[in-house]
């Protein structure tokens, strides 16, 4: 790197955290910061556990995305004190060298912090609702339907989200049939968003005692929670309500009740349910939470069908489309077959390392609907 080089690369991170600052509204946030944790200290906080809970998971992702970005703007300043002294010598090879490599550490976070700027979707800001279910294949598919559930998790807590099991059917043998989550975050839908679809994964089955390589699927379906604001009409008439007993995997899950709730919306058949709270009546609250949201996009997939009818591009990523395999046998690769990206590091994939499938998935999905990367 020279120092004219270096010159430029300044005034380009300069502009992009200056137009991060303004994008995501960081006064405001910060502004919003303060008066969630105003609320935590006051006496009675706890009184009302639900808007509690919210004011938290609020206050937990403001901080994120204050954090993020207060990095790249202490990175810049690095890189601007370097370039100042650089001044003094500007063929300092070793000053120059330590500001290359204080760039390309920056230019990762700032491409990391970007891509809030293409979670710009009606409800990309939204939680998230998540839908597991093992495919054809009995207990094979069932096991690797847990994995799934395990990845996922896992990738939570990198993101910093959290997420409540809201209703889970054990395999019969081991693993799972399936299982429905609320994820809680700042951009939660707008990153799981990119995980919709069928993942397929080709191993030695442990179940085998023959150590044949088997093939399973898990259909992952991901939903906008849908706030109160947005009107989906639900007639009481229409709905079929069952409460049982919990069926959870011995308490891992869920704690073990006789209120779980299972309602069914006749007219469309969509059957939802619930059984992670004690309380009947929070279980069916969570269980029209989820109807709604399927309702919901089920008129937007309506509406999608009649633009492609006449015309509309086709969406990828549909429910129902294998969008990545998981090969352990007879190689190791993780590839995602909407995006191209794949890795042979197949163990911290599975151990939540989703970062880069996300990524490439929304950097693809902004370049499908204006035409622009990132770089543009």
């Amino acid at each position: 790197m020279t120092f004219e080089e270096l010159r430029k690369i300044i005034v380009d991170a300069r502009e992009r955290v200056t137009h991060l600052h303004s994008f995501l509204d960081i006064p405001g946030k910060r502004a919003a910061l303060n008066e969630a944790e105003a609320r935590m200290s006051q006496p009675g906080f706890w009184d009302r556990r639900e808007e509690a809970q919210a004011t938290v998971q609020k206050v937990s992702g403001l901080k994120n995305n204050l954090t993020a970005f207060a990095k790249v703007e202490s990175m810049a300043d690095d890189l601007q004190v370097l370039l100042e002294l650089a001044q003094g010598d500007p063929t300092d090879a070793s000053m120059l060298a330590e500001a290359g490599q204080t760039w390309v550490a920056l230019e990762a976070e700032l491409k990391k912090v970007e891509l809030a700027s293409f979670l710009s979707g009606k409800f990309d800001h939204n939680n998230a609702i998540v839908n597991l279910h093992a495919g054809s294949g009995g207990t094979e598919s069932c096991d690797w339907t847990s994995m799934v559930f395990r990845m996922y998790t896992r990738w939570f807590e990198h993101k910093g989200f959290t997420y409540e099991v809201a209703d889970i059917q054990p395999g019969e043998e081991a693993g799972l049939k399936s299982a429905t989550l609320f994820v809680n975050g700042e951009f939660a839908f707008g990153y799981l968003k990119a995980e919709r679809g069928v993942h397929r994964l080709v191993r030695i089955s442990p179940f085998d005692s023959n150590k044949r390589r088997h093939t399973s699927f898990a259909a992952v379906d991901v939903l906008a929670e849908i706030d109160d604001d947005i009107q989906i009409e639900i007639r009481e008439e229409d709905l079929k309500t069952d409460t049982y007993r919990s069926s959870g995997a011995g308490g891992q899950y869920v704690n073990r009740t006789d209120s779980a709730v299972r309602i069914t919306h006749l007219p469309s058949g969509i059957i939802v349910a619930s059984q992670q709270e004690r309380s009947q009546h929070k279980n069916r609250a969570q269980a029209m939470k989820i109807l709604k949201a399927k309702l919901y996009e089920l008129e937007e997939e309506k509406k999608r069908k009649e633009q492609a009818s006449t015309g509309g591009v086709k969406r990828d990523n549909e429910w129902g489309s294998q969008i990545r395999s998981y090969v352990l046998q007879p190689y190791q690769m993780v590839k995602d077959l909407r995006t191209g990206v794949q890795t042979s590091n197949t163990g911290a994939v599975l151990d939540g390392d989703l970062d880069e499938f996300a990524e490439a998935f929304l950097r693809g999905e902004r370049r499908a609907t204006t035409g622009k990367d990132d770089e543009d």
